[in-house]
C-alpha cells in the first residue's frame, strides 16, 4: 500500500510565544519522518502535539504561518552596512559573528539611526530576536547606483543641510539672507556677521548712501527673529521713510510692521476702547522721530517696554539726528536726544544707521555712541579707533567699487560764475552781511555765552540762505528785523536761552526736515469717536509740535515756517536792549538790515546767475535750441535732477526754469517736482 510522508515544521505563536506545529503532506517520500512533533498516518501524534495544533487552530492559521515565514527569514544573518529593524527601532549592522558551532546563534552588532537615540549600540543574538528583519526600502542599496554627484553639487546640498540644521549657537551659519525676497551682495552680509558674534547686538551701520542700509537691518532683524532672540521690534525713522519700511519689510522679508500714527491709534480705540495702549496691540511697530519726541506718545512706549524688555530690538534710522548737535566741550542734548537716551537704553538690542555718523565734533559723536552701547563708550571721552571695530560698519561706494564694482563713478565737476560786476547783488548782499555780523558780535562780545550762541546760530542762517538764493534769503531777512523790533520795542522780551532751547534753535543752521510733521497730520475721520489726540484730561499736545489753538490741517506744517519761528527765536535771544548803548548799536544793526532788505526785494524775483548757468547747461546737454531764436526746440532722451535745502528756492527755481523753457517743446510736461512729505 501506498504510504503518504507527513512533514512536519514547528512554528511560533506571536499571542502566546508557544512552539506548534503545522504537517504538510509529502507524496514523494515512501516513509515517514520520524522525529519531534511529526506524526504518519495510522499512527497517533503524541498529547502535546496534539494540544499544540489544536490550539494554534483555535488561534487563526494565518498567525501561525505569518510565524512561520518570518521565522525562516530571520534564520538568514543580515550583512554588514544593511539597516535592520530590531525592537522598534533601526539599526546599522555594523557586524556579524558567524555561530561557532551547531544550534548556536548568530551575534550582530548594531548601531541606532533614529534621532532620539542616534548611535547607542546594541547586540543581539539574531536567531533568538522576535521582531528582527532587514529592510530592504531603506535606500542604501542605490548607494552610488547612478555614480556619485558632481562634488559643487554635493556641497550645495551639505550646504543646504547644514543651513536648515543651524541652531542659535552657532553664528557662521545664516538663514536670513536665504528667506529673504531680493539678491544681496556679499558686502551687505558683513553687518549680519558682526551682529551675531555680540552678546547683545548694539550696531552702527554707516555705510554710504546707497549701499542697503535697510537690508542689511532687515536682515539682521529677520536672523534674530529666526533665533528666537528677539519678539519685540521697534524701528524708529524720518515719517517720510515710513510706508517704504513697511514696504521694504514686508516685501522683501516677510516682516508686517505697523505704523503707529493718528490713525492706528483711532483703530485702536474704536476696537478695543479708549484706555488701550496702542503699544500693546502688536509685536512690531514703525514710529517717526517727531512722536518719540511726545510725552504723550513715548508714555506708552515704556510702559509697554517697562525698565528693560529682553528679547526687544530697536533700529534707529538716521540716527546722526539723535547726536546732540552742540559743538560745546559737553555736547548739549536736543528734544530727540533726550528722547532716544531715555527709550534706547530700555531695549535689548540696539541697531543704528546712519550715512553720515560723525558731525565734525568728538563729543557730539562720543555721545551718541554712549546711547548705542554704555558699556563701551562714555560722552566726552574721545573715541579711539579701535574701539569701533567691534560696533560699527562703515563701507564707502568707491571702497565697494574697487572690490565688486557695480557702483557708477561720481564725477564732481564745478562750474564756476566769473564776470560779475561789483554791483552784482548777490556780491553786494554778502559784503553787507559780513559787516552785520560784525557789527553783532561787537554788541555781543559782553553778552552771556547763551546769547552769543544765539546770535551765531542766526547769523549763520542768514548766511545758508543767502547762499541757497536771494528769493530765501530775503524772507527770512524779514523775519529776522520782525524780531530786532520787537527787541526795541519789548526789553522783557529778550531774553536767556535755555541749553535744551539752544539745541534746538540749531536746526537752523541744519535744516529743518520737510518731512517732519506733516506726516503725522489728522488720520480719518473719527465718526464720533473720541479723537486721538484727546485724553481724558482734555487734548493732547500735537506730535507736530504746534501751540495750543492753531490749526492742524493734514498737509498744514510748512517747514519754512517752522524754520521762520526759530529765527525770530534766536534773534530775540540775541537782541536784548538793557541799556541806551545796546539800543543804539541794535538801530545801528537794524538800518544795516534795512538796507540789505531793500537789495534782496528789488532782485527777489529776477534769475540769478546760477540759474542762467543751468539754463546753459540745459541747452547744451538736453534741449539744444533753446537759447537760439528757433521756435519749440525739441528735447533729447538727458535728465537732470537739481536738488535745493529749501522750500522756498524750490519755488523760485521752478518758476524761473519754467520761464526759461517756455518756447520748448511741450513745457508744461517737462519739470517735475518732488517736495516734501512723499508717499514712496
Amino acid at each position: 500500500r501506498t504510504r503518504l510522508a507527513h512533514k512536519a515544521e514547528q512554528g511560533v505563536d506571536l499571542e502566546t510565544g508557544a512552539i506548534v506545529s503545522v504537517t504538510v503532506q509529502d507524496a514523494s517520500k515512501g516513509d515517514t519522518d520520524r522525529g519531534s512533533g511529526t506524526a504518519s498516518r495510522g499512527r497517533r501524534p503524541s498529547p502535546e502535539v496534539r494540544g499544540g495544533a489544536r490550539a494554534a487552530s483555535h488561534r487563526g492559521r494565518r498567525n501561525t504561518i505569518r510565524a512561520h515565514v518570518n521565522r525562516r527569514e530571520r534564520r538568514i544573518a543580515p550583512e554588514p552596512g544593511r539597516v535592520a529593524f530590531v525592537r522598534q527601532r533601526r539599526y546599522l549592522v555594523e557586524d556579524v559573528s558567524a555561530p561557532g558551532a551547531d544550534g548556536e546563534a548568530t551575534l550582530v552588532r548594531l548601531s541606532c539611526l533614529d534621532d532620539d537615540a542616534q548611535g547607542q549600540p546594541l547586540a543581539v543574538l539574531w536567531e533568538h530576536e522576535l521582531d528582527a528583519r532587514v529592510l530592504d526600502d531603506d535606500g542604501w542599496s542605490a548607494v552610488a547606483r547612478k555614480e556619485f554627484d558632481e562634488p559643487a553639487l554635493f556641497a550645495a546640498y551639505l550646504r543646504t543641510l547644514s543651513w536648515n540644521c543651524v541652531t542659535a549657537t552657532d553664528p557662521n551659519l545664516f538663514q536670513a539672507p536665504f528667506r529673504a525676497g531680493i539678491r544681496i551682495d556679499a558686502y551687505q552680509l558683513e553687518p549680519l556677521w558682526k551682529a551675531l558674534r555680540l552678546p547683545r547686538v548694539n550696531l552702527f551701520i554707516a555705510d554710504d548712501v546707497g549701499l542697503g542700509k535697510t537690508i542689511e537691518a532687515g536682515l539682521i532683524a529677520r536672523e534674530l527673529l529666526l533665533r528666537r532672540r528677539v519678539d519685540r521690534i521697534v524701528v524708529a525713522c524720518p515719517p517720510a521713510m515710513l510706508e517704504q519700511w513697511r514696504d521694504e519689510m514686508e516685501a522683501r522679508f516677510g516682516l508686517a510692521f505697523t505704523i503707529l500714527d493718528r490713525a492706528h491709534v483711532t483703530r485702536t480705540r474704536r476696537e478695543r476702547g479708549f484706555a488701550v495702549n496702542p503699544w500693546t496691540t502688536h509685536s512690531r511697530f514703525l514710529v517717526s522721530h517727531r512722536l518719540l519726541i511726545d510725552e504723550t506718545w513715548a508714555a506708552g512706549l515704556r510702559d509697554w517696554l517697562g525698565d528693560f524688555a529682553p528679547r526687544s530690538l530697536l533700529i534707529l534710522d538716521e540716527a546722526h539726528n539723535a547726536a546732540p548737535s552742540s559743538g560745546a566741550r559737553y555736547a548739549v542734548d536736543s528734544q530727540t536726544t533726550r528722547a532716544v537716551r531715555d527709550v534706547a537704553p530700555r531695549f535689548e538690542h540696539r541697531l543704528f544707521l546712519s550715512a553720515t555718523p560723525h558731525n565734525g565734533h568728538s563729543n557730539s559723536f562720543s555721545a551718541l555712541l554712549e546711547i548705542l552701547d554704555p558699556q563701551r563708550f562714555c560722552r566726552g571721552v574721545k573715541v579711539l579707533e579701535g574701539q569701533l571695530d567691534d560696533v560699527m560698519v562703515r563701507r564707502l561706494k568707491s571702497d565697494v567699487r574697487e572690490i565688486e564694482g557695480g557702483f557708477p563713478r561720481r564725477t564732481v565737476r564745478q562750474i564756476d560764475v566769473e564776470n560779475l560786476p561789483p554791483d552784482a547783488p548777490d556780491l553786494v548782499l554778502a559784503e553787507k552781511l559780513s559787516a552785520y555780523r560784525a557789527e553783532r558780535d561787537k554788541r555781543l562780545a559782553d553778552a552771556s555765552r547763551s546769547r552769543r550762541a544765539a546770535g551765531a546760530l542766526a547769523a549763520a542762517g542768514l548766511q545758508k540762505r543767502l547762499l541757497s538764493s536771494i528769493e530765501a534769503f530775503a524772507k527770512t531777512l524779514a523775519v529776522h528785523r520782525r524780531g530786532i523790533l520787537r527787541a526795541l520795542e519789548d526789553a522783557g522780551a529778550a531774553g536767556e536761552v535755555p541749553a535744551a532751547a539752544l539745541a534746538d534753535l540749531e536746526a537752523i543752521t541744519a535744516g529743518v526736515d520737510r518731512d517732519a510733521a506733516a506726516a503725522e497730520a489728522d488720520g480719518e475721520e473719527s465718526n464720533g469717536d473720541p479723537p486721538p489726540d484727546s485724553g481724558p484730561d482734555g487734548p493732547l499736545p500735537d506730535p507736530a509740535g504746534r501751540a495750543e489753538g492753531t490749526a492742524a490741517a493734514p498737509a498744514g506744517y510748512d517747514p519754512e515756517r517752522e524754520l521762520a519761528e526759530r529765527m525770530e527765536a534766536a534773534t530775540l535771544a540775541s537782541s536784548g536792549a538793557d541799556g541806551s548803548p545796546q539800543r543804539a548799536a541794535l538801530r545801528r544793526e537794524l538800518a544795516l538790515v534795512d538796507e540789505m532788505l531793500e537789495i534782496a526785494e528789488a532782485h527777489r524775483y529776477a534769475p540769478d546767475p546760477r540759474i542762467r548757468k543751468i539754463v546753459e547747461w540745459i541747452d547744451e546737454a538736453m534741449c539744444p535750441g533753446l537759447a537760439s531764436a528757433s521756435a519749440a526746440p525739441r528735447w533729447n532722451d538727458r535728465r537732470v535732477i537739481v536738488f535745493t535745502e529749501y522750500e522756498d528756492t524750490r519755488r523760485y527755481l521752478q518758476r524761473c526754469l519754467r520761464e526759461a523753457i517756455a518756447r520748448a517743446d511741450r513745457p508744461d510736461e517737462r519739470i517735475a517736482v518732488f517736495a516734501g512729505a512723499t508717499s514712496r
